[in-house]
């Protein structure tokens, strides 16, 4: 089986994700990945690996790079399927990620949450505190993303003391509104916490 894909022009991580679930229907076979930038091209190489999988470039250009990604025995791509919440709690303080440039920053936290959608199980709860509760007002592309994975059970939590700080509380369009109590709460219960 031989699948083909586009991934020109896409943002990071969307082609490693579409390789990867192109991989992921497949038992044995290739997929060939049409890629435009080094980035995207180290990242499913990275994946290839990672799964056991063997890899040629067929054509490296400036702007033209060809992978094949193979499939086949003692490969590992394919993922349980798991229908349950990891016990988990993305803790998210910030409309950005990371510190340095903000306009990097947007794009980042825009990616992560993309990313969560598409990496299972997802976690019981993402808490949103300080600007990170504009992710749930204002930002159109986050609150896509956060609806996807409020769809798939994920409680998404935005503090009500910092909605009312923003001016955001009447604007909530995704999850629910929380307190400091219940936030403690979630974090104490859940395996683990994971800030961002």
């Amino acid at each position: 089986m031989l699948i083909e894909i586009d991934a020109r022009g896409l943002a990071c991580p969307k082609p490693v994700i579409n390789t990867k679930k192109e991989l992921d229907k497949i038992e044995n076979g290739s997929v060939v990945v049409t890629v435009d930038n080094s980035i995207a091209k180290e990242n499913i190489l990275k994946l290839a690996k990672s799964s056991n999988c063997e890899t040629k470039i067929i054509k490296e250009e400036e702007n033209l790079i060809i992978i094949e990604v193979k499939k086949g025995e003692g490969s590992v791509v394919q993922v349980k399927e798991e229908s349950e919440l990891e016990n988990k709690c993305i803790y998210i303080s910030s409309d950005k990620m990371g510190s340095g440039n903000d306009e990097l920053g947007e794009v980042l936290i825009k990616g992560f949450i993309y990313t969560l959608t598409e990496a299972k199980p997802y976690p019981k709860y993402i808490v949103f505190v300080n600007s990170g509760v504009k992710l749930t007002a204002q930002n159109k592309a986050t609150i896509e993303n956060l609806k996807i994975l409020e769809e798939g059970g994920v409680e998404i939590v935005s503090c009500g003391t910092c909605l009312d700080y923003y001016g955001l509380k009447d604007t909530l369009e995704v999850g629910t509104v929380t307190n400091m109590y219940n936030i403690v709460d979630i974090m104490k219960n859940t395996s683990q916490t994971i800030t961002v």
